[in-house]
């Protein structure tokens, strides 16, 4: 499914794709995330709209404005992010891109959309976000990118213990000595 929902996105792999190297599977990451990014705030202030009951083709134009500023603003950290090696990663790309929120939340807010009543929970953990956006999952920004952001993490997960395997010294299993009672054949 593309960013928009219809159809299938450029950047977006086969069904049967696996990454070969970590690079590999950043770069899909990213690019499918930054074209996801124009549809993702588009259909937000859509679903705002229609659970607040107004009309959101009022807003549909500030809505793409939104949307591409979004991929244009969100994009470069996204990538910078990716590229940084994973020793030295602050954060998470999903931490990235919920940042994002803010766009399509500008344009609920200058469009008078009323924000829902939310729970404690979402109010206290994402204070910037009275509509609730925040996406909990990759998914939740197009479909496409659940199975990438999976790919990704588990290339991430492979390139660390692969790092901590290689730093660990060597054990031999040949060299610890086997347990040994004392056994004096029953006597004492």
């Amino acid at each position: 499914m593309s960013a928009a929902g219809t159809g299938t996105s450029a950047a977006e792999p086969r069904a049967d794709w696996v990454p070969g190297s970590l690079s590999e599977a950043a770069e899909m990451l990213a690019d499918v995330a930054i074209a996801a990014l124009p549809g993702w705030v588009e259909r937000c202030v859509a679903q705002a709209c229609e659970r607040a009951g107004v009309a959101a083709a009022s807003l549909g134009e500030s809505a793409r404005t939104a949307g591409v500023q979004c991929a244009a603003e969100t994009g470069p950290p996204l990538r910078d992010l990716l590229a940084t090696d994973v020793d030295e990663q602050q954060t998470t790309p999903l931490s990235v891109l919920r940042g994002a929120v803010r766009f399509p939340t500008q344009v609920l807010s200058d469009g008078g959309v009323p924000a829902p009543d939310r729970d404690d929970f979402d109010a206290s953990r994402f204070p910037d976000d009275p509509f609730g956006l925040t996406p909990a999952s990759f998914a939740d920004i197009d479909p496409a990118l659940g199975p990438i952001g999976i790919a990704w993490g588990a290339a991430k997960a492979f390139e660390v213990l692969q790092r901590r395997r290689t730093a660990e010294p060597a054990r031999r299993s040949d060299t610890a000595e086997p347990a040994r009672r004392s056994d004096t054949g029953g006597q004492r």
